[in-house]
């Protein structure tokens, strides 16, 4: 049950109607899921909005390497909703769909293109052990660069955020033809 439905617009209070155009009138040409619930909390929605514009759109590592990195996150956190919406994107942006079903799967994709290795390595060891190491700093500074490296740091954040905020939430999944993720569990702290 979503803990946070959409709010009729004629209840929006002056905050939630201009910050939820800013985010209306941006790329994404609409109030797409995750800023359902942030609707709650208009500021912190616009903030959110223009970081993952950028993150999204515009970043360092282009289209291809930054939806790698959303889909990473997505099963990171198990989060439906960025895996139904970016598996998409993703294949059209190249991602092959061995490495869409490795990932969902929570396997090691094969045969990657070095690039998409080096992002794969760095976003799974950040997620996982909460830093990285030495040898998978350089690989991904030799490849994508500092701001690279910075950018792939903030996509992997921002839809780490964006998956708290749904999976909290229990955002409903938009209909998709994408097989939803299956849960793993979580460790125990």
């Amino acid at each position: 049950m979503d803990r946070m439905p959409p709010i009729a617009q004629e209840q929006w209070s002056a905050d939630q109607q201009t910050y939820a155009q800013e985010i209306v009138d941006g790329p994404r040409g609409g109030l797409i899921s995750p800023f359902v619930p942030l609707l709650r909390s208009p500021e912190l929605m616009a903030h959110a909005g223009r970081m993952g514009e950028y993150l999204r759109y515009r970043s360092a590592l282009g289209l291809r390497l930054s939806e790698l990195a959303i889909l990473i996150t997505a099963r990171h956190w198990s989060q439906q909703v960025e895996w139904a919406i970016h598996v998409p994107i993703a294949e059209r942006e190249g991602i092959s769909s061995a490495t869409v079903a490795a990932i969902s799967d929570g396997r090691i994709p094969e045969n990657l293109p070095e690039d998409e290795t080096a992002l794969y390595k760095f976003s799974t060891e950040l997620h996982q052990n909460k830093s990285v190491c030495d040898a998978t700093w350089l690989r991904a500074k030799q490849h994508f660069g500092e701001q690279g490296v910075m950018d792939l740091i903030g996509i992997n954040g921002y839809y780490a955020f964006l998956s708290m905020v749904m999976n909290a939430a229990r955002t409903a999944v938009p209909e998709s033809n994408t097989p939803p993720l299956t849960p793993i569990p979580a460790n125990v702290i």
